[in-house]
């Protein structure tokens, strides 16, 4: 019985694997400092610990006491756009508790672990988006992820530490803090409907993301390193048909029973315009796939939302700079 560690098990992506783990027969400790996510996510048979991952003493102490087998890292601060105006705290979080675990992971001879890197690693005009092609991350957070994919691959080569390496994209479903206002557009899109507040859209809405419902993600996440050929790669993972902002927020509207519900557009922000992702590699190691169309994962989640009603977060306070943050990001 594999003993697995989930970073960032009490959030949206990490709660959903710690239960796939514990379906599968791991013993699972879940890791999460709740900072965007909640301890009611994590599964009565995991064990939680609150704590960081950047706080290096605790990590060690625990993977002495633990002894785990795999990592399954997937916390970090996620807000995409919102990295170019918190650069420090983006690498405290995203590169440096990283290292921190992968340190941790060598010391005391983890056999896998397993990283949920983005594509935002890749930047803009290379759709659909192939493994092969060469990162040129355009924002904080896709640098920072790049970062780790190295270090990783370093790792392997001094320490014979092995790894997996998923590039997820735009990933939806229940159990997402609806409630954060910097990420997760789908999420936003319910929250402000069951709130009576007006959509908000970046730009004129033609963007285009392929959405990814987060089940189609975490099986194959979870069974990485019992799968052949999966080891030391690096796989794109999500759906493979891009949507319009314009377009999800219409299905948004019409799952909430809210078609006529109003929409500001914002001025554009810095962002890649158009990103989605080819998914060969994936289906050549991890078998076909069925994904979840997008119109019956979004009446899934519309319906969790609706039982659960809308949240309310803090805004982030930790802004470092100023120039050209978007208007609506400021604190209030």
């Amino acid at each position: 019985m594999p003993r697995s560690l989930v970073t960032g098990g009490a959030g949206f992506m990490g709660a959903h694997l710690v239960r796939q783990l514990l379906d599968r027969g791991d013993e699972v400790v879940a890791l999460d400092d709740l900072s965007g996510g909640f301890e009611s996510n994590v599964p009565a048979e995991a064990r939680f610990v609150q704590a960081s991952v950047g706080d290096a003493e605790t990590v060690d102490r625990l993977f002495a006491a633990e002894r785990f087998d795999r990592v399954y890292h997937l916390a970090a601060y996620a807000a995409e756009g919102l990295s170019h105006f918190i650069k420090r705290f983006n690498y405290d979080n995203n590169v440096i508790g990283s290292v921190t675990l992968i340190n941790a992971a060598v010391n005391h001879g983890v056999e896998c672990f397993v990283f949920t890197s983005s594509i935002a690693v890749y930047g803009s005009e290379q759709t659909p988006m192939t493994e092969e092609m060469t990162p040129q991350p355009e924002d904080s957070y896709g640098i920072a992820k790049r970062a780790v994919e190295l270090e990783l691959q370093c790792s392997k080569e001094m320490f014979d530490l092995d790894y997996v390496i998923f590039r997820p994209h735009n990933v939806y479903g229940e159990l997402q803090n609806i409630g954060d206002r910097y990420r997760n557009v789908l999420g936003i899109f319910i929250n402000q409907i069951m709130r009576g507040e007006p959509l908000s859209i970046f730009g004129d809405g033609s963007q285009t993301r392929a959405f990814s419902y987060v089940s189609d993600v975490i099986e194959p996440i979870a069974a990485a390193p019992d799968t052949d050929g999966a080891r030391g790669e690096i796989f794109n993972v999500g759906a493979d048909q891009p949507w319009s902002v314009n377009d999800l927020a219409n299905l948004v509207r019409e799952e909430m029973g809210a078609p006529d519900h109003p929409v500001v557009h914002h001025d554009a922000r810095k962002e890649v315009l158009h990103a989605f992702s080819d998914h060969s590699k994936l289906t050549g190691v991890f078998g076909e796939r069925d994904p979840v169309p997008l119109p019956e994962g979004v009446g899934r989640m519309c319906a969790w939302a609706r039982e659960h009603g809308p949240r309310t977060t803090a805004p982030f306070t930790g802004i470092e700079i100023e120039k050209n943050l978007p208007p609506s990001w400021r604190q209030s």
